[in-house]
């Protein structure tokens, strides 16, 4: 069983927290700390952004975090490394690497995967590439054992999702809005009823993200979805306090707090 599969085994009837941060955002050092942060104050998996000098799905925030972190000289390599430092201490905690096909390609899919696996990653969410084209990602992250994690948009159509349900495990992600990472509108009724169909195509948790930035909006997407994903928010912390990193640590441990605190409350109230 994967590490992802195991940690929404393990959960019982609470939600996952799944949370994102760019690596090497606001600078190289703080990457790990703030993973291990992360986890004590109740994340359960940690999504961590490759940075990308075009991140298409991606709004304003995590687009200056990219740009902080490649202004940092961060790229795969590195995030292998960090990863690898933040397993010396945490052998449970999934990480899914997040990001666009470019970096991956030019170092080779398959070379690319298995420095993932050696280093401890256990996922990949490739924003830029749909599930026709993506038979040799696929399979290199396979032949590793790494979970191939893809997006289901507002927009996607059923003969669409039984086509990236064939392909996924780990989790499904479901894009809340049209849009990108960090807007502010969240429909949970119109969330749920899409969760209910990507349902009807895996057996897979579905995890939500985009829209969601505090520990209202996190609870009421907890209620019917099985993961809630939050990075905007959190990379927001860090932004505020740039040139005093360890505010902006404390602020963003203290939100991912605030978010785990809000999802199981209104999950023990739907538990009656």
């Amino acid at each position: 069983m994967s590490r992802i599969a195991a940690k929404f085994s393990a959960l019982g009837p609470r939600k996952a927290l799944v949370t994102f941060i760019t690596a090497g955002d606001p600078e190289p050092g703080v990457t790990v700390g703030l993973m291990h942060g992360m986890v004590k104050a109740g994340a359960d998996i940690i999504e961590l952004g490759v940075p990308f000098s075009d991140p298409m799905a991606d709004g304003p925030v995590i687009q200056r975090a990219s740009e902080r972190a490649l202004a940092h000289g961060v790229g795969l390599v590195e995030i292998f490394a960090m990863v690898q430092e933040f397993r010396r201490r945490d052998a449970d905690t999934p990480v899914v690497l997040m990001g666009y096909l470019n970096p991956m390609e030019a170092m080779g899919c398959e070379v690319f995967a298995a420095a993932a696996a050696a280093a401890g990653c256990d996922g990949v969410l490739t924003v830029d590439v749909p599930p026709e084209e993506s038979a040799e990602l696929v399979g290199a992250l396979r032949s590793h054992a790494l979970d191939p994690i893809f997006l289901v948009a507002p927009t996607t159509s059923p003969r669409r999702m039984g086509a990236i349900a064939g392909q996924a495990s780990g989790f499904v992600y479901y894009v809340s809005l049209k849009g990108v990472t960090g807007s502010a509108a969240l429909d949970v009724d119109s969330v749920a009823r899409k969760v209910t169909e990507i349902r009807e195509h895996t057996t897979l948790p579905v995890g939500v993200g985009f829209g969601i930035r505090d520990a209202a909006s996190a609870a009421r997407v907890a209620e019917v979805a099985d993961a809630v994903v939050v990075g905007s928010a959190i990379i927001g912390c860090l932004e505020a306090s740039l040139g005093d990193t360890a505010r902006g640590v404390a602020d963003a441990e203290a939100l991912v707090r605030s978010l785990r605190e809000g999802m199981d409350a209104a999950v023990s109230v739907a538990a009656g």
